[in-house]
């Protein structure tokens, strides 16, 4: 009779609900099996005790059971973040917690409230509110160099969780009962960022000092967080930090983000060199730059961006930036300036009054210039490769009539769009289908409306149906999934040539191109037919 009653407690709570059509489909169907097994278990215990001659004795029998046998169900258990979804009631309990997580970053001593851990639903949230925060923090961190320090809390199960360099320091078999510990090679910013990835999981990167993060990331090692700093890097890159994203990507053992930066100074080789964070670079990236076959520059850019260097240096190490002194600095680096490849009117002009060269290596490269025995020199002589220029041609033939294709001002453009980071170096145009002619023509890239680069310049056509290329001052670094306009104003002999076929994608090499007409066409350019046939890129 035990095991009776205990089978069959009653659950009141449950008939409830029936009545009022709240049980689910799999309760309703728990509900009618284990009624009728309970009818059935009550039936057979009446007949045996009854048999017994009892059935009028003892306690009676209870009400009929209403047990819910729960269904196993392939449902995924569901994270308190699934239960407890972002909702903003009329406390806004989010905006509290962003509160004191603001606090928290700017002032460390903040106190939360009493209540905090009823406004936090999730143990993110309940981490995000310890972070920065004296609360129970059961180590201190005293973060920057001598001078620009600042002193963190931190707990240590919630570090050792993240980082197996945290464990190590206060689980491991070498841990140091420290209620302090200095980190004087770190940035506080730096170390910030990477408690907030460790507390809060979330990335919170800037461009002044995602750099002293990854190296935190990589000295703790938290991959995650390095691998989003590696990212940031890729996308912000240009030709204006590629210098010192190489120098940093082999400090920090990166080869993507190395080949990034190359692919980015190779093809806007000028640009780099004349940025100011080449003049920060240390020796070995220098001479690597110095060294490399690839590069798309003049030489008498690669010289004059040499003695910048030189001059930067010179202030690093404490010495006068005098001639004697970049030649001193320079070293052996001054031989892979490949001098003797130079315009005669750029030595002459440039290098020859310098002041580095001394006067033999002067006058036996004028020599190299003009004797027909030339001189041994201690300079590279060949000249550097450079890269070779792509062209995507999105024309399948091409045609002329009497009455086209005329320019009067007005403009022929194009949009396109990339699969992978290229480099536009200008534009394939067509020329005169009458003869011999010359063009003036000024190309324009553009992105969203913002003029990315355009230059002026002229070309000669000779009546035949091939292209002629134009291009820009500096090749142009072009985004990947993102649509870009080509334009081009051209003014010469109204009668030219004109594509026509035209297919919306092209593959070319690696590269996928993808064209869609453009509203700044005005002149008839489009998909199927018109001007700018070909794009002219380094990838």
């Amino acid at each position: 009779m035990l095991a009776l009653y205990k089978s069959t407690i009653i659950k009141r709570r449950l008939v409830l609900r029936r009545q009022v059509g709240e049980l689910t489909d799999a309760e309703q169907l728990s509900f009618t099996f284990s009624t009728e097994i309970c009818n059935k278990t009550v039936k057979n215990r009446s007949k045996k005790s009854s048999k017994k001659g009892n059935s009028s004795t003892n306690s009676k029998l209870p009400p009929v059971c209403y047990e819910i046998i729960t269904l196993k169900t392939k449902k995924k258990k569901k994270m308190a973040a699934e239960i407890f979804p972002n909702k903003k009631p009329a406390n806004s309990n989010s905006n509290s917690v962003q509160q004191y997580h603001q606090q928290n970053l700017n002032n460390n001593n903040t106190i939360p409230s009493p209540h905090w851990r009823g406004l936090c639903a999730t143990i993110r949230e309940r981490n995000a509110v310890m972070f920065n925060n004296d609360l129970m923090a059961d180590v201190h961190f005293v973060v920057g160099p001598p001078g620009g320090t600042q002193r963190i809390p931190g707990h240590k199960y919630v570090l050792a969780v993240g980082s197996s360099v945290f464990h190590a320091m206060f689980y491991g078999e070498l841990a140091e009962d420290k209620d302090e510990i200095r980190i004087p090679d770190v940035e506080p910013a730096a170390f910030l960022a990477m408690l907030k990835y460790l507390y809060c999981d979330e990335i919170d990167l800037a461009a002044d000092t995602v750099l002293a993060t990854l190296y935190a990331a990589k000295k703790y090692i938290v991959p995650h967080l390095a691998r989003a700093c590696v990212n940031f890097l890729e996308t912000s890159l240009s030709a204006k930090n590629a210098c010192v994203l190489l120098s940093q990507s082999c400090l920090f053992e990166e080869p993507d983000l190395t080949q990034r930066c190359w692919e980015v100074i190779e093809a806007q080789a000028e640009l780099a060199l004349k940025s100011e964070g080449f003049c920060d670079i240390d020796i070995q990236t220098f001479e690597s730059i110095l060294n490399r076959e690839t590069l798309n520059a003049k030489e008498i850019v690669v010289f004059e961006a040499a003695l910048s260097w030189a001059e930067a240096e010179c202030h690093r190490q404490g010495l006068t930036p005098t001639t004697e002194n970049k030649r001193k600095v320079l070293g052996k680096a001054l031989y892979l300036i490949r001098i003797p490849t130079m315009a005669l009117d750029d030595f002459a002009n440039g290098a020859a009054q310098s002041g580095v060269l001394t006067l033999n290596e002067t006058n036996d490269i004028f020599l190299w210039y003009t004797a027909v025995k030339k001189p041994d020199l201690q300079f590279v002589s060949n000249p550097r490769k450079g890269l070779v220029p792509q062209r995507c041609h999105r024309f399948q033939s091409c045609a002329y009539r009497s009455n086209q294709w005329r320019y009067r001002g007005r403009c022929d453009s194009i949009q396109f769009a990339v699969d992978k980071r290229v480099f536009i170096a200008g534009f394939g145009l067509y020329g005169s289908s009458c003869g011999s002619a010359e063009y003036s023509a000024k190309i324009e890239l553009k992105r969203q409306g913002v003029i990315l680069g355009q230059n002026l310049s002229k070309y000669f056509s000779d009546g035949a149906s091939n292209t002629f290329p134009v291009w820009f001052e500096y090749p142009v670094q072009i985004e990947p999934d993102t649509f870009y306009t080509a334009s081009v104003v051209l003014d010469g002999n109204e009668l030219s040539y004109f594509g026509q076929e035209g297919m919306t994608e092209v593959q070319c090499g690696k590269v996928t191109v993808q064209f869609q007409c453009s509203s700044d066409s005005t002149n008839g350019t489009g998909v199927q037919g018109g001007q700018i046939p070909e794009l002219i890129f380094y990838a």
